[in-house]
């Protein structure tokens, strides 16, 4: 039995006049068991078999995915996707009917030969991979519940549109989620951070093909963890009240704000996919209209909810005060976070200028990051940062961009630039109350 907590972080103190409340949401699971724990598990691992992919690469990626194989639990249904400029269903060999089988000894066995015949060959067609994905979840009607894909590609979306790729990922939204990986140097980070994000998942690089199998593992292994298959973040901010925005800020940054469903006309749900023994964070924004001092009022009920069940709920609340020694006061994790937003956008943005030949902006959006990353404590991105700039005082954020860098390096800071780091363990103050209940 999954359990459920929550903690709220803020300064709930208002200036006379002020309107806007913010706080960091915490939201922890423990024993939430492994897939399949409430439904049937899917498990369906894409791989680019485009010539790009070359021998090595090919011979990584075959060894890579049977490695996944084995860390897919037995009874969890599974399929195999070649993707070239079109799409093909490696495993199983099927007609028609439901195109995935269940995990077993000799399921496994037969992938892995399946995958062992795999060669490189034809261009890159990524939405009609994902579009046969879906197609293949579906064939599998309710017997499937939690569905997760891995997507492993090394090189650009050459042989369909743009607009035909951006409707592949529309189709696919709240049917799956997809971590994805780009092998090498050849691929564009934001087509597939476009991939990522609207499916829920990870991205990162592989930069050699070494390194392909552990990823592969790595990956496998958190989507067996994960026992709640599917759950909501749902905000309830009262009448009069703007819901500014809400964003996971931990271990992720990503703004789920334009992907609300509305419950009722105060409520709005928020998908954050299937979870596993963890711990996020969530930045919510709230503008309230102002109160006179000494009034108060709930800002924001914030519930994790599984299967339309409340599992735990932190409240925001707001209290107007004319104490300047309260109201100023600005909480540790709100500010960690918000610097941690800041981080990434200044990084994404750094990288883009330098592309587009924009050096000035280039260095100070870069310089802006080297500086943040020193004030949050974020030491993965201060040392993937400099590798491309010069870091001459990273207190004021002065840097220089190097002449040289080597492309792996720059998409490792791009595809990482959204990774976050936590405050140092909080002492309390300011924390909201917890609570806990078992699904």
């Amino acid at each position: 039995m999954a359990l459920f907590n929550s903690t709220v972080y803020q300064n709930e103190y208002l200036p006379d006049g002020g309107t806007d409340v913010n706080a960091i949401v915490r939201i922890g699971v423990s024993d939430a068991g492994s897939a399949g724990s409430d439904g049937g598990a899917g498990e369906i691992i894409i791989i680019d078999c485009s010539g790009s992919m070359g021998q090595r690469s090919m011979l990584a990626a075959r060894q890579a995915a049977m490695v996944a194989l084995d860390n897919i639990l037995d009874g969890t249904y599974f399929a195999v996707v070649s993707g070239t400029h079109e799409a093909y269903l490696a495993y199983p060999v099927v007609q028609s009917g439901p195109g995935m089988v269940q995990m077993s000894p000799r399921t496994r066995r037969e992938a892995k030969d399946a995958i062992s015949r795999l060669v490189a060959d034809g261009g890159t067609a990524i939405g009609r991979w994902l579009n046969l994905t879906l197609a293949l979840f579906n064939s599998m009607g309710g017997k499937v519940t939690q569905r997760h894909a891995l997507l492993l590609t090394d090189g650009a979306d050459e042989h369909e549109t743009p607009e035909q790729l951006d409707a592949a990922i529309r189709a696919c939204v709240g049917h799956f989620q997809c971590d994805c990986r780009g092998i090498g140097t050849y691929w564009v980070v934001s087509e597939v951070r476009k991939i990522a994000r609207a499916l829920m998942g990870t991205l990162d690089i592989i930069p050699d093909p070494s390194m392909m199998a552990a990823e592969f593992a790595k990956i496998m292994q958190t989507s067996m963890s994960r026992g709640v298959s599917s759950a909501n973040l749902r905000v309830w901010t009262p009448q009069g009240a703007q819901l500014l925005f809400v964003r996971q800020v931990s271990p992720t940054v990503e703004d789920l704000t334009y992907q609300g469903e509305p419950v009722n006309p105060l409520t709005v749900d928020f998908p954050t996919g299937a979870c596993g023994d963890e711990e996020r964070d969530y930045h919510v924004a709230v503008r309230l209209p102002a109160k006179a001092v000494g009034q108060e009022q709930l800002a924001a009920r914030v519930q994790l909810v599984v299967g339309d069940q409340p599992r735990t709920q932190g409240l925001v609340k707001a209290m107007w005060s004319s104490d300047d020694s309260l109201t100023a006061q600005i909480n540790d994790e709100v500010a960690h976070y918000t610097g941690q937003t800041e981080l990434a956008a200044a990084i994404q943005e750094g990288l883009a200028a330098r592309k587009a030949g924009d050096l000035s902006t280039a260095t100070s959006k870069l310089g802006r990051a080297v500086q943040l990353a020193q004030q949050t404590g974020n030491h993965e991105a201060t040392t993937k940062l400099r590798k491309v700039v010069d870091v001459v005082d990273p207190g004021t954020g002065t840097v220089r961009l190097k002449s040289r860098i080597e492309k792996a390096d720059e998409m490792a800071l791009d595809t990482s630039s959204t990774k976050t780091t936590r405050t140092r363990q909080s002492n309390g103050e300011n924390a909201g109350e917890s609570n806990g209940q078992a699904e």
